[in-house]
């Protein structure tokens, strides 16, 4: 049975990831998930105010499980087997390391994440992760409704 892991961020798009992990086992894949979610390490600021790596590591766990609910019940409503994984530190290389860790036998990875900055950036992310990953890689590109073009086309033709 093969184990896949889903990088999740709790965004509409990183839920694209898991729907399409969804229909690879409707088609009849035997498969198990690890739904993974990567937090920044803590700010300068943060290990300052708080002074209890303890509970800024406690913080970022919750934030991850959080963060995962939506694929979560994804899952659980489909009946999919799976397990969950939040690490702290630079996203691509810290999702190498739970791939490597978890023994995943292929990762499945959103083209863009959440928020216009943070979307440029995981674009770069679900890339580096690509190249640097032991084993392989699919990039799921959001699908853009049908509607805007039409909307498009009629915003251009009004002008």
């Amino acid at each position: 049975m093969l184990k896949i892991l889903i990088a999740v961020d709790g965004s509409e798009l990183s839920l694209d990831g898991v729907h399409h992990a969804l229909t690879l086992v409707r088609q009849g894949l035997q498969a198990t998930m690890v739904l993974a979610n990567v937090q920044e390490p803590a700010t300068l600021y943060e290990l300052v105010t708080t002074r209890d790596p303890d509970l800024i590591a406690a913080a970022s766990l919750e934030a991850g499980e959080h963060l995962m609910a939506p694929a979560r019940a994804l899952l659980d409503a489909a009946g999919v087997a799976y397990e969950t994984d939040v690490g702290v530190g630079d996203v691509a290389h810290t999702l190498v390391d739970m791939i490597e860790r978890s023994g995943c036998d292929m990762v499945i990875i959103g083209a863009k994440g959440q928020g216009a900055l943070t979307s440029a950036l995981l674009g770069s992310v679900s890339h580096e992760v690509a190249h640097a990953s032991p084993v392989p890689v699919t990039i799921v590109k959001h699908a853009e409704p049908l509607d805007d073009a039409g909307d498009e086309m009629a915003e251009s033709s009004s002008a």
